[in-house]
């Protein structure tokens, strides 16, 4: 009996061929626009090292300029990162395994819609809304835990603090790190789930045993995804923070470091020639932060993928 071999479709051939080459154009043109964004910022920037220092806020160098400003955002975002991840963890647990399905819908979507609120909407709320109610706490702070270097006062009436700008990324980071959290949670294979169950595990124990580990590569990735959300941010931290550009571990003062892109955003409107150069080498550098974050993020959940034999 002769075997009858069946050919593809040449249409079916030639659209996967389109495909791909769409899908190849789409990736290198990202790469382009990447490596276009780092040699704009490098060749832009470079003249700041050059700098004098009355274009440099009376700062001596280039690095003595940018240093405060790495140290605020990268404490701004440490804060929001540590007080958004266990919520939004929390959360996506909530929306994937406890809450009713007719319940847990509604809230992933209450907390999807806060991607789409403008930076700008939680600068407002920031600073008319939580900033005044903050300042009341941090009074008691001062009084109670003075003690220690975060909180040694003298506090801010008006809440315009590093912590508040802290909080205000929070929430603007917990609709990222939910949202992919909830999806790596609900794709935890049923039959592991169920047979943790049948051997007397509470659900409690159910999640350690089975969701934690399956989703730890994607938990990792979204946390970073979240960080760089908050390092990036600009107009909510510009708005609620009152800067000085002071390197200081004290979140509850008014005399706050600063952010290198709130920084540039109040300082861009009016720079004009070396100033610019400058504000675009803080960029480079806000650049290259943001870039080793989403590098260490993406290899440390490559390397639980590769644990886990996925």
């Amino acid at each position: 009996m002769t075997a009858v071999q069946l050919e593809r479709p040449t249409t079916s051939r030639r659209g996967d061929a389109v495909f791909k080459a769409l899908a190849t154009a789409a990736a290198v043109l990202i790469l382009v626009a990447l490596a276009g964004v780092a040699v704009f910022l490098t060749l832009e920037g470079m003249p700041a090292l050059q700098a004098e220092p009355g274009a440099l806020g009376g700062k001596d160098n280039i690095v003595l300029y940018v240093w405060p400003l790495v140290f605020g955002t990268l404490l701004a975002a440490f804060l929001a990162i540590l007080m958004a991840a266990p919520l939004s963890i929390g959360l996506a647990l909530v929306i994937s395994h406890y809450a009713p399905r007719r319940l847990a819908k509604p809230i992933g979507y209450l907390i999807d819609l806060l991607a789409a609120v403008p930076s700008v909407v939680y600068g407002l709320w920031g600073i008319e809304f939580l900033g005044p109610r903050l300042g009341t706490s941090y009074g008691w702070l001062e009084d109670n835990l003075g003690f220690l270097p975060f909180f040694e006062g003298p506090a801010s009436g008006s809440g315009r603090t590093i912590l508040t700008a802290s909080v205000v990324l929070a929430v603007m980071a917990l609709p990222i790190i939910t949202a992919i959290c909830r999806e790596i949670f609900s794709q935890t294979p049923t039959l592991h789930q169920e047979a943790a169950l049948a051997l007397g595990a509470t659900r409690w124990e159910m999640i350690r045993m089975t969701v934690f580990p399956y989703g730890r590569s994607g938990m990792i990735s979204a946390v970073m995804l979240g960080l760089g959300r908050a390092l990036g941010e600009t107009m909510a931290v510009a708005m609620v923070l009152s800067a000085t550009g002071v390197v200081t571990f004290n979140l509850i003062s008014s005399v706050n470091p600063s952010t290198i892109a709130a920084n540039i955003a109040l300082g861009f409107p009016e720079a004009s020639g070396i100033k610019v150069n400058v504000l675009i080498f803080s960029g480079l550098v806000l650049f290259l932060i943001t870039f080793v974050v989403n590098f260490l993020g993406r290899l440390i959940a490559a390397r639980g993928q590769i644990k886990e034999g996925r």
